[in-house]
């Protein structure tokens, strides 16, 4: 992201005028009542001074992601104002596009007071603006708030940008992501959940050739996967490959994760499932959206991906097949027989706070004091789980979501994707899971996943390149990945990839990271 000026923007207070009336009983002489009449009105006058007004409800703007089709409604909004006597404006657009939307946003000045990003990837993008002072800091503040205080120093360490404090995380588990796929065409098909990468490759093979719905059609695919490197298929497997996380240590040196032969092994792997059918040959150009309806309409049996999207996927799965049974699988052994997984840094999200929108320190410590109150149990679960009795109820301590899963979709989800921390942290209910395949997923694998976690190294160390060209850059590999699992070009391709890539800045960003890690 080019670095640009920010113009300021005022926000407009809002005013609510309280009319008060003061009654007299009456009387029959009319002395008596106008005596009366001025005692009320002294009396009136005398409460007036002495109770305080009410604050008035603070205004907030606030711009985030959408990750369903429609916008939710204002019920849940209505509901999280009354309890943090605020007036709550959301900005909400598509997550397909959100980050080209947020990019000609900020160019223009024109970012809200909350502006949340999209991924770790569109935070790491924003670090040059941030540098450059266009988002207020934060962190002298935290101890301000005793709720905020309670989030992970270790994660908010993960956050800082030149040693500074500039946001608020969504918190996410360190390593969840795995495999959901079709256990009932693996029992037909006699297959056990895989161990290996050869088991999978195995299973997406015979999803794809044996007829797993036993309708007598070549219709099936083993693998559905869109165009994300990181959170699609690839960067998991690669993973189980035992390639680093983005960038790990070679000979004492750090280095990206394509300078590692364990990235080109992925990258095979991947071709060979492409070249063989075995998947959406178009996947460069599939949308997440479109991704999981490969799976959810019966054509596809394998999703690669965060295992806690097995709800959702089960949900409207059952729609189109009543007897599909879907299962989740982790812990996939590479060729050598290690097994490894990435993880996150322990946050999906963060939110910034643009000094162009927030004009002093203390209309920032009343949007802080919004999100300190966002992280008490009451607010967090209206946000994360709606309302009680209509959108979940509480069973055993937990939060068991309606049956009417597209009323919850709709009606919470876009609010619930904003609520920073973590149960840990917020106090909200944790789930009460009943799909015994999201059971398998949050009981077993992904506490296991986390015992096997690669992090990345460079999470909280700093390059100026990076900062700079860092998007630019990546663009440079991510098509040559893509074009070769295409076929398009080779291994000499790649490399001579590589080479553009050190000469147009990577090696400068491969000597910053070297010299920040000592």
């Amino acid at each position: 992201m080019t670095r640009k000026s920010l113009s300021i923007l005022m926000t407009a207070m809002l005013s609510i005028s309280v009319f008060m009336t003061a009654c007299s009983s009456k009387s029959e002489e009319k002395q008596s009542e106008e005596t009366q009449g001025s005692k009320t009105t002294e009396t009136t006058q005398t409460e007036q001074a002495d109770t305080p007004k009410s604050e008035e409800p603070f205004p907030i703007t606030i711009m985030l992601p959408l990750n369903i089709a429609e916008t939710p409604p204002d019920d849940i909004k209505k509901e999280v104002e009354k309890l943090t006597n605020t007036k709550l404006t959301y900005q909400f657009f598509p997550a397909d596009t959100y980050e080209e939307k947020l990019t000609a946003t900020f160019a223009t000045g024109s970012l809200p007071q909350v502006t949340y990003l999209k991924n770790q990837a569109t935070f790491m993008s924003m670090k040059e603006a941030i540098k450059d002072g266009q988002f207020w800091e934060i962190g002298p503040l935290l101890s301000e708030f005793p709720n905020l205080n309670k989030l992970k120093p270790e994660i908010l360490n993960n956050t800082k940008v030149d040693g500074k404090l500039y946001s608020l995380y969504i918190g996410r588990p360190l390593a969840r992501q795995g495999i959901i796929y079709r256990k009932d065409w693996a029992d037909a098909l006699g297959l056990k959940a895989p161990e290996t990468t050869e088991d999978l490759y195995n299973m997406m093979k015979a999803f794809t050739e044996g007829d797993p719905d036993k309708n007598g059609k070549n219709d099936t695919i083993g693998l559905a996967d869109r165009n994300d490197l990181v959170y699609g298929a690839f960067k998991t497997i690669a993973s189980w490959f035992g390639t680093p996380n983005n960038w790990g240590d070679k000979d004492g040196q750090l280095l990206p994760e394509f300078m590692f032969p364990q990235y080109i092994e992925s990258m095979d792997y991947m071709k060979k499932i492409r070249n063989e059918k075995l998947m959406n040959q178009d996947f460069l150009a599939t949308s997440k959206t479109d991704q999981t309806s490969l799976f959810t309409s019966g054509k596809a049996g394998v999703y690669i991906g965060s295992m806690q999207d097995v709800d959702s996927l089960n949900k409207d799965l059952i729609k189109n097949v009543p007897t599909a049974v879907v299962d989740t699988a982790a812990l996939i052994k590479g060729p050598e027989g290690q097994q490894s997984t990435w993880a996150i840094p322990g946050y999906n999200n963060v939110v910034l706070f643009p000094k162009s929108a927030v004009k002093d320190e203390a209309e920032l410590k009343k949007i802080l004091a919004y999100f300190d109150k966002m992280m008490t149990p009451e607010v967090a679960n209206v946000m994360y789980w709606g309302i009680e009795g209509v959108h979940y109820s509480v069973v055993d301590g937990k939060a068991k979501v309606s049956d009417d899963k597209e009323k919850v979709e709709r009606e919470v989800k876009g609010y619930k994707d904003s609520v920073i921390g973590e149960p840990e942290t917020n106090g909200m209910y944790d789930p009460l899971n009943t799909l015994p395949a999201r059971i398998h997923a949050d009981s077993e694998l992904i506490p296991a996943n986390e015992k096997i976690a690669i992090a990345d190294p460079t999470a909280a160390l700093d390059s100026a390149t990076f900062a700079e060209k860092g998007a630019q850059l990546q663009e440079i590999m991510t098509d040559a990945t893509y074009k070769y699992m295409y076929g398009q070009i080779d291994q000499a391709g790649f490399e001579k990839a590589i080479e553009n890539w050190k000469s147009r800045g990577g090696q400068a960003m491969i000597d910053e990271y070297n010299v920040s890690n000592k």
